[in-house]
């Protein structure tokens, strides 16, 4: 009860603060379609901030485990175990989290799910053993996918049709700048001052994004008014199926070489260890700049710009196997397989929000759940190459074979999709509509968020 006070309570200071902007407000129950205004950058930039966060506290964790290992009394292998935990919540909370919300309007649940993931890293933070914190990070990862998922739904609705796959583009940017300034100033952080610091400093991130999605996004309609059957009856749409197998089987290529990486360039590139962090800060840089061209590029043509992506990602792969012996020529192969493997990742955040047609939320959610599903796939079979004494290039082979496996799944989706022959934008605006056009209740006080 406290908790839906303090919601409402925020959000009427951020009524306060848009109107003191001039924004204009639509009727609720409508999908909102809004010129690019002041408060417009920063509905986009709230968003953003959640994006940097979440991969902030995922990814922080892998460069601290020697720490946290010291400092809970166990191994490294077995506290690496916190990271499959994350992962763990992410898998189950994306469709979980979403399909309990799915009343509920998109910006209450924005508020409440990063409430959730304060909690989570305030929680881990503190956790005085392996047990506390292997629970403390599940919950930390269960917002996860469901942040994104409702976060690219709201992002679609601020702007016009023919720029909703730039306005999720700009979402996701959080994600890759965490790559360059969040993972490793956290990792410097908990370093030089512990571990607890770097998850402490997380939640205090998370509390200013709270603050700003309050103040800065618009009020959003409920969710799928026929609720949570109606967004797993939506998940059973083909396309919706072919949509997350490309997630799983083609990132799952960029995983296989991604989680391989730092062995790779110090035993057979020569890299130093102390060189590794900068050289990773290059896929970064990589990332930002695919995900800067997914969002223009996905509104001019969705497959297009995923059956490219894949294909260029397989390229760069394959490329990376032969260059990995030269410094200079592996570091521009790196930050090209960056920017590919970001390249694809808005069109097919897309492609679900559009294929599930009226409910488009837990599509976008499980999108993913199906990026963690690739990182544990790509891990295994990229690992399993290793272990067959193949070498330590040998995943960026597995990891071609699988984009190309995710571009074939792409082709066989586009050739069996006869409903989308006018593009991505409208098929997106056309769910946003369909999913709010339920008559809706007269808002209370309580569901204006």
């Amino acid at each position: 009860m406290w908790g839906v006070r303090w919601a409402t309570e925020l959000d009427a200071a951020g009524r306060g603060v848009r109107a003191h902007l001039g924004r204009f407000r639509s009727p609720p129950g409508t999908v909102v379609f809004e010129r690019f205004t002041r408060t417009m950058p920063l509905a986009l930039l709230a968003l953003a901030v959640v994006a940097f966060g979440i991969g902030t506290t995922e990814f922080a964790t892998m460069g601290l485990l020697p720490q946290i290992a010291e400092g809970i009394g166990v191994s490294v292998p077995q506290a690496g175990n916190v990271v499959s935990a994350y992962a763990l919540g992410v898998v189950v909370g994306a469709p979980v989290l979403t399909g309990i919300g799915a009343r509920v309007p998109h910006k209450r649940l924005l508020l409440w799910l990063s409430g959730l993931f304060v909690v989570g890293n305030i929680a881990s933070a503190l956790a005085p053993d392996f047990g506390l914190l292997f629970a403390a990070r599940f919950l930390a990862g269960l917002p996860h996918g469901a942040l994104f998922g409702v976060g690219a739904v709201v992002a679609s609705r601020l702007v016009a049709p023919d720029r909703a796959a730039r306005a999720v583009s700009r979402m996701f940017l959080g994600l890759t700048v965490a790559n360059i300034i969040g993972v490793p100033a956290g990792t410097a952080l908990g370093q030089q001052l512990g571990w607890r610091f770097a998850y402490a400093a997380v939640a205090v991130l998370g509390l200013v994004a709270l603050a700003a999605l309050a103040l800065f996004v618009p009020h959003q309609p409920r969710g799928s008014q026929s609720g949570v059957r109606h967004e797993l009856r939506a998940m059973g749409n083909r396309q919706v199926a072919i949509g997350l197998a490309t997630a799983v089987v083609g990132f799952g290529g960029f995983f296989a070489v991604y989680s391989y990486l730092v062995p790779m360039l110090t035993n057979v590139t020569g890299i130093s260890d102390s060189s590794t962090t900068l050289v990773l800060a290059l896929y970064g840089v990589g990332m930002t700049l695919g995900t800067l061209l997914a969002g223009p590029l996905t509104d001019r043509a969705l497959r297009p710009t995923l059956y490219a992506g894949l294909t260029l990602l397989a390229a760069g792969l394959v490329t990376f196997y032969f260059t990995v012996h030269s410094t200079v020529p592996a570091l521009v192969t790196i930050t090209f397989i960056g920017a590919m493997g970001a390249l694809i990742t808005t069109p097919v955040q897309m492609l679900l929000m559009a294929k599930a047609k009226n409910a488009p939320t837990m599509a976008a959610a499980s999108n993913h759940s199906a990026f963690n599903l690739a990182n544990a796939g790509g891990a295994w079979l990229g690992g399993l190459a290793i272990s067959a004494g193949w070498g330590w290039a040998s995943p960026n082979l597995v990891g071609a074979g699988l984009a190309v496996a995710g571009l074939g799944l792409a082709v066989v989706g586009g050739l069996m999709d006869r409903g989308g022959r006018h593009g991505v934008s409208s098929e997106v605006v056309a769910s946003s509509a369909a999913e709010s056009a339920a008559p809706v209740p007269p808002a209370t006080a309580a569901d204006r968020g």
